[in-house]
C-alpha cells in the first residue's frame, strides 16, 4: 500500500473519532511538555549559576588543602597549611601575575557609632584580593595598605551601625580574649547582586599584617610563619591558565611547605573557575536527569494511552480488516496502516507537547526568576519521542490486526 495512502486513512480514522484521539495525545502532549519544562528549568538554572560564578572572573585558581576523597579521614574545611614562603615561591612562578593568600581572623565583635555588635570572623588578605579576586567596586575610598591598622567593609556591613559607616571612620575589632583594636575604615565595596539576586551577606575585610597571626613552625625556615587555608594564583591571562595551573600543582607536589604540613588524609588541590564549573554542571546535569526520569513517567502513560486506543480500533475494524484482506490487502498492508496512525496520534501529541512545553517552561522561570534557556534540540528530541512513542505503543495492535483472519473478520459483527 501506498504510505501516502496509509496517511490519508489513518488521518481519516482519526478524525472520526476526534474526542477519543484528542484525549489519547494528550496524554503524550502532558508527558513531553513535562519533560521539556524540566529540561528547559533546569538547562535555565544551570546558565544562571554557571553565569553568577564565572562572570566576570580573572584567569585565576583557588589552591587549598582539602580532604582527599579517595582516603578516609576527617571531614571540614580547608586547613592552613600554606605559608609565606610558599606565597612567595609560588609567585615566582612563570606566567603568575599574583597570588592573594586569604584566611579568616576569629573575633567576638565589631564597634563603631557607639554600638557594639555580635561578629564572629573577619576575611585576612591582602590588597591585591580586591584587584584579581573580589567582584565588587569600591563605592567610597580603595583598599587597606598592608602592615596599616585598617579594614574594608562591604555595604551590607557598613550599614548595621547607626548613621552608617563611612571611609575615615573608625570600627573596633572586639578580639575573642576580650582585647579591642581600633582600625581605620579605608573603603566601603558597592553591595553587588549575590547567586539569585538574594543581598550579600555582611563582609569585613582586614589586612594579614596585623590582624591575622596564625603561624607554624615551617620546613623552610627555623621561625614560625603565617600559614594560610587558601590561596588565589593569578595568571597573566586565560591562554596560561592551563600551564600555570600544571606548574603550582608541581611545585605543591614537590617542593612546598604545605606538602609537609598538611595532614595524611589531606590532598592539596589547585582548582581554576573552569574546575568549578565542570562541577557545578555534572551537578545539575544529575539533578536534571533526574527530575525528567520523574516526567518520563507521564510519557509511559501516554504510550498506553495509544496502545490502548489502538486495540480498541483493531476491535471496532475488524470488518474492514477483512474487507481489505478480501480485497487483495496483505499483511504488511494492515500492519502499515494500523502503525501510521499510531506514529501519527506519537506526532500530534508531541507537537502539542512541544507548545505546552514552552509555556510551562517560560512560567517556571519567570515565576523562580531565572532568564529562560530553552535547548532548542529538545524539540527535535520530543518529536522523535512521538515517533517511537507510537511505534512502541501501536506495534502490538497493528501486528494483531495484521494476523486477523480474514473469513473470521467478514463474519464480525
Amino acid at each position: 500500500m501506498n504510505p501516502f495512502e496509509s496517511f490519508r486513512m489513518s488521518v481519516r480514522a482519526i478524525r472520526g473519532h476526534r474526542l477519543r484521539s484528542v484525549l489519547t495525545t494528550l496524554g503524550v502532549a502532558i508527558g513531553v511538555a513535562a519533560v521539556i519544562t524540566f529540561v528547559t528549568l533546569g538547562a535555565s538554572l544551570q546558565a544562571d549559576v554557571i553565569g553568577e560564578v564565572s562572570g566576570g572572573q580573572s584567569p585565576s585558581m583557588t589552591v587549598s588543602a582539602a580532604p582527599d576523597q579517595n582516603q578516609p579521614g576527617p571531614a571540614g574545611d580547608g586547613q592552613a597549611v600554606f605559608t609565606e614562603h610558599d606565597v612567595d615561591q609560588l609567585r615566582e612562578v612563570e606566567d603568575v601575575d599574583a597570588v592573594v593568600p586569604s584566611g579568616s581572623v576569629p573575633v567576638s565583635g565589631l564597634a563603631a557609632g557607639g554600638r557594639t555588635l555580635g561578629y564572629n570572623q573577619l576575611t585576612a588578605t591582602t590588597p591585591p584580593y580586591f584587584e584579581y579576586v573580589s567582584r565588587a567596586d569600591f563605592q567610597s575610598g580603595g583598599p587597606f595598605e598592608q602592615g596599616a591598622r585598617e579594614v574594608v567593609v562591604n555595604e551590607p556591613a557598613a550599614r548595621l551601625f547607626p548613621g552608617n559607616v563611612s571611609v575615615g571612620d573608625t570600627v573596633t575589632v572586639v578580639r575573642q580574649d576580650g582585647s579591642r583594636v581600633n582600625a581605620t575604615v579605608a573603603g566601603i565595596l558597592a553591595a553587588s547582586e549575590g547567586p539569585f539576586g538574594n543581598t550579600p551577606l555582611p563582609q569585613v575585610f582586614v589586612p594579614t599584617d596585623p590582624f591575622y597571626d596564625n603561624s607554624l613552625s615551617a620546613p623552610s625556615s627555623d621561625s614560625p610563619q603565617r600559614v594560610y587555608p587558601s590561596l588565589t594564583v593569578v595568571a597573566t591571562s586565560f591562554e596560561t591558565i592551563e600551564a600555570v595551573q600544571s606548574d603550582v600543582r608541581g611545585y605543591l607536589d614537590d617542593e612546598s611547605d604545605a606538602r609537609t604540613l598538611k595532614p595524611e588524609s589531606y590532598e592539596l588541590r589547585v582548582q581554576t573557575v573552569e574546575d568549578l564549573v565542570d562541577q557545578i554542571r555534572d551537578l545539575l546535569d544529575t539533578f536534571t536527569a533526574f527530575v525528567t526520569g520523574v516526567a518520563v513517567i507521564s510519557l509511559v502513560v501516554g504510550s498506553i494511552g495509544i496502545a490502548n486506543i489502538m486495540l480498541v480500533s483493531v476491535t471496532e475494524r475488524t470488518r474492514e480488516i477483512g474487507i481489505m484482506k478480501a480485497v487483495g490487502a496483505q499483511n504488511t498492508d494492515v500492519l502499515q496502516l494500523f502503525l501510521v496512525e499510531a506514529v501519527v496520534l506519537g506526532v500530534l501529541g508531541s507537537l502539542a507537547g512541544i507548545v505546552l512545553g514552552v509555556l510551562g517552561a517560560f512560567a517556571a522561570t519567570e515565576y523562580v526568576g531565572l532568564p529562560m534557556t530553552f535547548p532548542v534540540e529538545w524539540g527535535g528530541i520530543a518529536v522523535a519521542v512521538g515517533i517511537l512513542v507510537g511505534v512502541a505503543a501501536g506495534l502490538y495492535p497493528a501486528w494483531s490486526a495484521a494476523k486477523t483472519d480474514p473469513i473470521d473478520a467478514l463474519r464480525y459483527e
